[in-house]
């Protein structure tokens, strides 16, 4: 089964609401995107954002430019009926953000909960380093969250690579400064612990 399929699969078989990697807010996604200037203005990207509620709460705080990728356009739809009206202020892209063709400098922020630790590959993520290069802007930033070293070894079914914040920021490269880390002891609805990391990187 491909990526895609399974993502699909995923949002087609289960409530959102059910997944294990569901909260009604990210708090600590938000609160280093606070830390790295968030604002009204700010052109934000969401990576695997599917039908995740980051996107609710930078309406509420005004942003008017946020762009919501990720595999499975199940998962957007499941976003787009919720915020109604609303959805309609929002960029939608179903793809791989590894093949996504950005726009060179055309995000202030670029935010990832849980995709980046899905990639283990030397060349998926070096891939994704240069994507996020290419997204941002210089002294743009970028908030990186996945399963941290104590974490689970497996997401959905999937195999993932656990990483500490300095994991992460050695996967971006030397032309991102660690800035900000945070660690999230997050409950799953079935009420399970997971452990998360998360860096918070400035785009030199």
């Amino acid at each position: 089964m491909s990526s895609r399929s399974h993502w699909e699969a995923v949002y087609r078989s289960r409530s959102t609401q059910a997944v294990s990697w569901y909260r009604p807010h990210l708090d600590v996604s938000l609160a280093l995107l606070r830390q790295a200037g968030l604002d009204a203005s700010t052109r934000l990207v969401d990576v695997g954002g599917g039908a995740s509620t980051l996107v609710d709460d930078l309406l509420e705080l005004g942003l008017t430019d946020i762009t919501v990728l990720d595999l499975s356009r199940t998962a957007l739809d499941v976003a787009r009926e919720r915020l109604g009206t609303r959805g309609k202020a929002v960029r939608w892209l179903a793809g791989d953000l590894l093949e996504a063709d950005f726009v060179p400098a055309a995000f202030d922020l670029w935010h990832d909960r849980a995709v980046l630790h899905f990639l283990a590959a030397p060349e998926d993520t070096a891939r994704y380093a240069a994507q996020v290069m290419c997204a941002l802007r210089p002294g743009g930033h970028a908030v990186i969250g996945g399963f941290a070293p104590d974490g689970p070894e497996r997401c959905s079914g999937l195999p993932v690579a656990r990483r500490s914040p300095a994991d992460i920021a050695s996967v971006l490269g030397p032309a991102f400064r660690l800035v900000g880390v945070s660690t999230e002891r997050h409950i799953t609805p079935a009420g399970t612990a997971q452990i998360f990391a998360y860096a918070l990187l400035e785009r030199r």
